[in-house]
């Protein structure tokens, strides 16, 4: 008689104790479609005024103050770690050899109409308490004072939704993708991995996605045999960019062992690229000039950079 009874008594406690095994279980997160349409490129009207020292995030972005230390990010070739301004405003710093040409080459890029991201550069910065940093203690004080850092600002407005990939994108073969390919060639950009090509979506009334390449630390210096100079004006100045050409296309140099990604700038349209030249031919040498001194590059390096990008502007309006 005792066994007849066990059996449903135990059989209840399973059941009764079955569903607990879920309770307080977190629920994935689902992620948000994307909203709005995708866009690579914006007509600048106002190429001729644009103000590249500043860049896309203007004089009012410009990071000021001290800053509180959140974490550090070990991702990528340069020593990278996340900040929090006075205003709390979130940063990212990147120190070493991209700082400079990246903020340089951004400016560029947004100068004709593309999307880039609000980098300023900082000499000096300053940070409340000095943390443990893994990578880039060289550049970092026992009193908190990091030098030559290139800040990125984090908005409120845009959050980044993943990456997108050269050979498959909404753009494909358009004049503005052709473009933005041209522009790598002329910036110096040797790494043009996918996982440096950002979307990010813009929030608000009228959302829509941004394209845009977020990692231009590898420009302005001279792809060669073993590895691709940064931010190196002689050797920018040196390279020779133009390769080989026909009627109906040119193709721009990029070094072999870097083979994979050369035909991101191989094979464009010679009418796409007189149409990029013809709109960088809207800037003058100042605001040229300007890009790089936001950089910090020395006057010397400012004016070596800036005849440099000219005479590759006077290149793509040469072509035929």
């Amino acid at each position: 008689m005792h066994r007849i009874h066990e059996i449903p008594i135990v059989f209840l406690a399973f059941l009764l104790g079955f569903p607990t095994a879920g309770i307080g279980a977190k629920t994935p997160k689902v992620a948000e479609p994307p909203a709005g349409p995708p866009v690579l490129w914006r007509e600048p009207a106002d190429i001729a005024s644009r103000d590249l020292y500043y860049g896309p995030g203007g004089k009012a972005h410009e990071p000021h103050g001290t800053f509180t230390f959140e974490k550090e990010d070990m991702q990528g070739y340069s020593p990278k770690f996340d900040v929090v301004d006075e205003n709390g405003v979130k940063w990212r710093v990147k120190l070493g050899e991209e700082a400079r040409p990246e903020t340089a080459a951004s400016r560029l890029v947004w100068a004709v109409g593309y999307f880039a991201n609000e980098d300023y550069f900082m000499p000096v910065m300053h940070l409340k308490s000095t943390p443990r940093l893994r990578r880039g203690r060289e550049f970092l004080s026992p009193d908190g004072t990091v030098r030559n850092a290139r800040l990125k600002r984090r908005s409120e407005d845009e959050k980044k939704i993943g990456n997108w990939k050269w050979d498959n994108n909404p753009f494909k073969g358009t004049r503005e993708w052709n473009g933005l390919r041209v522009m790598m060639a002329l910036i110096g950009n040797w790494d043009l991995k996918n996982a440096n090509n950002s979307i990010y979506q813009v929030k608000g009334d009228h959302p829509e996605q941004h394209y845009a390449v977020s990692d231009l630390g590898g420009s302005l210096g001279s792809p060669n045999v073993n590895y691709g100079e940064r931010g190196d004006v002689k050797a920018y100045t040196r390279s020779k960019w133009i390769g080989n050409t026909s009627p109906q296309f040119v193709s721009f140099r990029l070094m072999d062992r870097l083979s994979g990604d050369r035909w991101v700038i191989q094979n464009i349209p010679i009418a796409d690229a007189k149409w990029i030249g013809r709109l960088l031919a809207q800037l003058s040498p100042a605001q040229i000039g300007d890009a790089f001194r936001a950089a910090g590059f020395s006057p010397a390096e400012v004016d070596g950079f800036t005849e440099a990008v000219r005479r590759r502007i006077a290149d793509l309006q040469t072509l035929h």
